[in-house]
């Protein structure tokens, strides 16, 4: 096979992930495979997994990436559709060299990409434009590698339900999938857990005809709102696209962000592992940081991004940690990845032993004003660059500045946070005060420092 071209917009930071037909083709997954292939092999790797989601284009992409491994002399282990966990899992549980997940996440059902492992690691960054490079210099192995199935569904729905711990209360539980990967190891979750169950959008749909499959917008929440309502619920629990992600509606129909999220799950870990490592990322509430210590944890302020907070992790020997977008990852009694299937399994347990219900865990925060992700158009090449001329002015001023990803600076008022994103051209805002007055004036002070290098500033 002689050098290979990857449209230079589809390798993003944690993945590689594209529009079907525009920018991304069955070439293209036949190319990483071969590439990626390639890359185990020269490790001494022979195995790699392969899952996929229920996207319309994944079973082409699954059998052209497929062959592309088959080339490089290494055997494609077929896990079978499913969410992105269960191919992390499945890397796991098999031992294998690697693992390769097609999946659009939570992205338009027009797109779709691959999530890759080497080993038990995340693959990401400099990796994935090494491996680019591998491509485009034809620079592969080749060989006549295997291709088998190895269905996995079932030994990860076993797995989830091994930390099931629910006691004798009963609840009432709604769940809705979203039409994502995860919808059929949710159904059958739904046939061991105790309770009562509502389950909304379970059929896998790649076209995703309820609504978007991404729970950190609100109004893709609605729907599972008024399933709470209408079956008078304890708590509602929503995944994105492909299962890495969680959302979460308390028993009044009111959503807990991922920082709410992360806060219990913290507090739960830390009584069985008090002074642990507890990870959370820039974007997430002070009340988040200062509760975990609180409750006698570490906390650790870290960079946005699934394999930045995996890698992490590892470094810092953490049992949990977690992503304002709500990406949860457990080692505590579990390997170390996102997975939102096996949170809803920790949450539960919470919710069902506690004396107090998810709304009463939520009023009992302490009260602050934020907003939600804020996000400036600015292109590829001056996002970067305008982060670096906020901090200068920023030091020049003497403020109280965390700067592990982006700028966080904290003020009488609170805190704000601006930060290139890693996968849009866009810069990310977000602000936190204890009140509205507060607020405005945080809000005022980003909007003054995207005005000061010349971008446009909407409202917000």
């Amino acid at each position: 096979m002689t050098g290979y071209n990857f449209d230079r917009t589809i390798l993003r930071e944690y993945d590689i992930r594209g529009v079907v037909g525009e920018t991304l083709s069955a070439d293209d997954a036949r190319a990483i495979g071969r590439a990626f292939g390639t890359i185990v092999a020269r490790k001494g790797g022979t195995r790699v997994c392969v899952g996929y989601d229920g996207r319309l284009s994944s079973p082409e992409l699954e059998a052209a990436l497929v062959a592309g491994l088959s080339a490089s002399g290494v055997t494609a282990v077929r896990v079978g559709r499913g969410p992105t966990p269960m191919l992390y899992f499945a890397t796991y549980e098999l031992d294998a060299d690697g693992g390769i997940m097609i999946t659009g996440s939570h992205n338009p059902s027009n797109y779709n990409g691959f999530k890759i492992m080497l080993g038990k690691k995340s693959f990401f960054g400099e990796e994935i434009q090494a491996m680019s490079r591998l491509a485009a210099a034809g620079d592969f192995e080749s060989g006549a590698g295997q291709a088998e199935d190895h269905p996995i569904f079932d030994a990860y729905v076993k797995r989830l339900l091994k930390d099931l711990d629910m006691g004798d209360k009963a609840l009432s539980i709604a769940w809705d999938a979203g039409n994502g990967a995860a919808g059929e190891v949710m159904a059958e979750l739904c046939k061991k857990v105790p309770g009562q169950h509502r389950l909304l959008n379970e059929v896998i749909d790649g076209t995703f005809p309820a609504h978007h499959p991404d729970p950190t917008v609100p109004e893709n929440l609605v729907q599972l709102q008024e399933a709470v309502a209408e079956g008078n619920c304890d708590l509602g629990i929503a995944f994105d696209g492909d299962g890495d992600r969680i959302g979460l509606i308390d028993g009044q129909g009111r959503i807990l962000w991922g920082d709410q999220i992360m806060l219990l799950l913290a507090r739960d870990v830390l009584r069985e592992l008090p002074g642990s490592t507890i990870i959370a990322d820039v974007k997430a509430s002070q009340v988040l940081f200062d509760e975990v210590a609180r409750a006698g944890g570490k906390p650790v302020m870290w960079k946005t991004g699934h394999s930045l907070i995996k890698t992490k992790m590892i470094e810092t020997n953490a049992p949990f940690a977690g992503e304002m977008s709500a990406h949860l990852f457990f080692a505590d009694r579990f390997y170390g990845f996102d997975d939102a299937l096996y949170a809803a399994v920790r949450l539960l347990n919470i919710v069902s032993r506690s004396s107090e219900t998810l709304a009463e865990y939520r009023d009992s925060l302490p009260q602050v004003v934020n907003t939600p992700e804020i996000r400036f158009p600015c292109s590829e090449d001056r996002k970067v660059p305008v982060i670096s001329e906020v901090k200068s002015r920023l030091a020049a001023n003497g403020a109280d500045v965390n700067d592990i990803d982006g700028v966080r600076v904290r003020t009488e008022d609170g805190w704000w946070l601006l930060r290139a994103s890693n996968t849009q051209d866009v810069l990310v805002a977000r602000c936190e005060a204890n009140d509205e007055a507060g607020l405005s004036r945080l809000k005022q002070a980003v909007a003054t420092q995207i005005s000061a290098s010349g971008l446009d500033v909407p409202d917000f």
